[in-house]
């Protein structure tokens, strides 16, 4: 069966008790396109911003993977469960209740770099095995902490049984993991009970479509709200190329730093601003335009850029 030419991101409201792959393959029955993946898994019990790649936006899944992203979830207090959420069976209990002071209090623990024990019930491999795999056998997975970076972890409502989070976080962050951990150290134990992620690297909530909309929205023949591929770097540097440039660059080879700049890093909100060569580090990654289309993702070395990922392009150079 024919597959369809379809590039660019769409974002979508994960639904609840709905698994990221279960909505890839959903998507790859609708669209049929040539290539597609997500960044970012969440769990099913989780809903919120799930970014999916079509096409030539696949390349670009690193850089929002590695993004930031923003959750706001609901921990119950008084009990622990063997997968840190409310589909684990009960582990340990608790009478305490913690008051908002209490949890504010060992708040400044969780900012900042800290190390992290992921739970059990994850899919990270142990000894080429999924740790959930490992579970769900009978086994138990050794977890090991690790360093993760959270920036910013407050309350947004209390009550002596629930407490409403809103945390930004880096990769790898688990947040079930915060739930247990901010249990543990109040010493009444906590699970999680509601996880809604509302932003993933550039790409936030009001950018979504639910699952159901879109189902009918191919029904109907409308047209795909897609967002550019482009939107994936935001936060590195944009430069633009030439014709002879851009088909080095679709041949895999390196070509001298352009110091025409189209734009750079949300951070510093400056266009068209011209760079010396010596100001890039070597390893800069630096993304190449033609046409204000991608046509190449690129390492700074020595004075060249030397293209690692690269786009297919259409039309004529506009004039």
């Amino acid at each position: 069966m024919p597959k369809n030419k379809i590039d660019g991101w769409l974002i979508i409201d994960k639904p609840y008790k709905m698994g990221s792959t279960n909505v890839v393959g959903k998507l790859k029955w609708l669209l049929k396109p040539e290539k597609i993946g997500h960044a970012g898994t969440l769990d099913p019990l989780a809903t919120g911003v799930l970014p999916i790649a079509l096409g030539s936006a696949t390349k670009t899944i690193p850089f929002v993977m590695d993004g930031q992203k923003e959750y706001e979830f609901e921990v119950s207090w008084g009990a622990q469960t063997t997968t840190d959420d409310q589909e684990g069976e009960i582990e340990s209990q608790s009478d305490k209740r913690p008051t908002q002071a209490e949890i504010e209090a060992i708040l400044p623990q969780f900012i900042g770099t800290i190390w992290q024990t992921p739970p059990v019930y994850s899919a990270l491999k142990i000894n080429g095995k999924r740790a959930y795999d490992l579970a769900r056998s009978g086994q138990t997975p050794e977890m090991k902490p690790r360093p993760v970076q959270i920036e910013s972890l407050r309350i947004l409502a209390h009550t002596p049984e629930k407490t409403r989070f809103k945390v930004v976080c880096g990769k790898g962050t688990y947040v079930r993991s915060i739930g247990r951990e901010l249990g543990q150290k109040l010493g009444c134990f906590g699970y999680i009970t509601a996880l809604r992620r509302t932003k993933c690297g550039p790409f936030t909530l009001n950018m979504s479509i639910l699952l159901e909309n879109l189902e009918k929205d191919c029904y109907t023949g409308k047209a795909l709200n897609l967002i550019s591929p482009l939107t994936a770097l935001d936060d590195i540097l944009v430069l633009a190329v030439g014709d002879e440039q851009k088909e080095a660059l679709l041949h895999g080879q390196a070509i001298p730093f352009s110091q025409s700049a189209i734009r750079q890093s949300k951070e510093t909100e400056r266009q068209n601003t011209c760079i010396e060569a010596t100001g890039l580090p070597n390893g800069t990654i630096v993304g190449l335009q033609w046409n204000q289309q991608l046509c190449a993702l690129a390492k700074y070395e020595n004075a060249y850029l030397k293209p690692f990922r690269v786009f297919a392009v259409t039309g004529i150079k506009n004039k």
